[in-house]
């Protein structure tokens, strides 16, 4: 097989890595992506399709330790781990509990904050490119709650958040039904985040890997990663299913399989993969106006054009992509708690992927300091979509070697290494 070059080489065609090779073929670079599947094959085919601001407190936040320790060992519950002897989760689970402290999210909430608004900014003109069929709206996000407890605990977060400036409406349990009039009597009311939106992820992502090709780029999905060779502090070459790639920029966009791709390089990126699964549904007489989170039950309802989704649960198990039934029913039973209307609808296909959750809840988006010529770009948990066009944005700054429009202080791929 034939050497082959390129200024940057993007491993990974989900939505961090299509967003890369845009940004970067718009700038006049020769870009190469390659994949060991297709393109949005992953975790940004069946997902939620949320672009939200409203998500600017990370997964480690405080609190989540004592409301997840009744979830963690149950594998029917929206937040599962499902334990075993290997170093690397332990460790992760240590950095983790370190995370979920108030100060380190008051930290991290501006700095997500203003990159969940650069990217939403961002995700609103790629949405005009031609061809864009992708549902797009921007509607807002309601979550919904069934216990005035867990609207109490809304309530203060919304507070939370509304000293960064994001918006939050509450409505009671009326009021939300006059908005989506499917929701069920006796709930005790909804939250309404206007900053949000939604689109179908597949659509978007392959349209947008068309205009980056359009620009330039080449994308060679069933093209996997076999190894490396570095010389010196560089990556001189990079092995392939296809042949030998030698370019002068590299950039990991590869998700949950990032890890295993960084070990070979020499150095260890702290991230677990977390499944999620989904279900698309025939649309129901009457979609949802606006996209909805089950706050109890963790599942969030979209609806997509062509058809409703249903997304939910995080299950770290590691690259375990089998179908757990039981959660998939959970996901089913739960969402009947909150809306009617969906016992006759028509089941289209469930789909599960992997979520590459860093221990902090922040992405991993820089240069990593032993090697010059490589840059990170993963670890955007249950938020990839949302991020991933301003990731993509940012790396395109980075191979340019100019200063990043957003501080990435936060987000650098060595703030774990002892």
């Amino acid at each position: 097989m034939s050497d082959h070059h390129t200024d940057v080489l993007v491993i990974g065609a989900g939505v961090v890595g299509i967003s890369c090779a845009y940004y970067l073929a718009s700038r006049g670079r020769s870009v190469t992506v390659v994949d060991s599947g297709a393109v949005a094959a992953g975790c940004s085919y069946g997902n939620a399709g949320l672009v939200v601001p409203s998500h600017s407190l990370p997964l480690a936040a405080p609190g989540v330790i004592a409301k997840g320790m009744r979830w963690m060992l149950d594998a029917d519950s929206p937040f599962y781990i499902k334990f075993r002897w290997d170093r690397d989760l332990w460790s992760w689970l240590w950095k983790f509990r370190a995370a979920c402290r108030e100060e380190q999210a008051r930290r991290a909430v501006p700095v997500l904050r203003d990159a969940q608004r650069a990217s939403a900014a961002l995700i609103e003109g790629l949405t005009r490119l031609e061809g864009m069929e992708c549902a797009y709206a921007r509607k807002g996000l309601l979550g919904v709650y069934r216990t005035d407890k867990a609207l109490e605990g809304g309530r203060k977060e919304a507070a939370f958040l509304g000293e960064y400036g994001l918006e939050a409406r509450v409505l009671e349990g009326a009021a939300a039904r006059a908005l989506v009039p499917a929701l069920r009597d006796g709930l005790a009311g909804a939250i309404l985040y206007p900053e949000d939106a939604h689109l179908e992820p597949a659509s978007f992502v392959k349209t947008l890997a068309r205009h980056a090709e359009a620009r330039g780029a080449r994308v060679l999905p069933q093209t996997e990663v076999l190894g490396f060779e570095r010389k010196g502090s560089r990556i001189a070459s990079i092995q392939t299913s296809k042949g030998t790639f030698r370019a002068e920029e590299v950039v990991l966009a590869a998700g949950s399989w990032s890890p295993s791709l960084a070990r070979s390089l020499g150095f260890r990126l702290p991230i677990q993969p977390a499944k999620g699964y989904s279900i698309a549904l025939s649309n129901p007489p009457i979609p949802p106006a606006v996209p909805l989170l089950l706050m109890e039950a963790k599942v969030g309802v979209t609806p997509m054009g062509r058809f409703l989704r249903l997304a939910g649960t995080l299950e770290i198990g590691g690259l375990d992509l089998t179908i757990n039934e039981r959660r998939v029913d959970a996901i089913r039973r739960r969402s009947r708690e909150y809306l009617e209307g969906l016992d006759g609808l028509e089941e289209l296909e469930v789909w599960r992927g992997l979520r590459p959750c860093s221990p902090d809840g922040l992405p991993f988006v820089g240069r990593p300091g032993a090697i010059e010529n490589l840059i990170v770009a993963t670890g955007h948990a249950m938020i990839g979509l949302s991020l991933g066009p301003i990731t993509g944005k940012l790396v395109a700054e980075l191979a340019a070697r100019q200063k990043p429009s957003l501080d990435l202080a936060l987000f650098s791929p060595d703030r774990f290494a002892s």
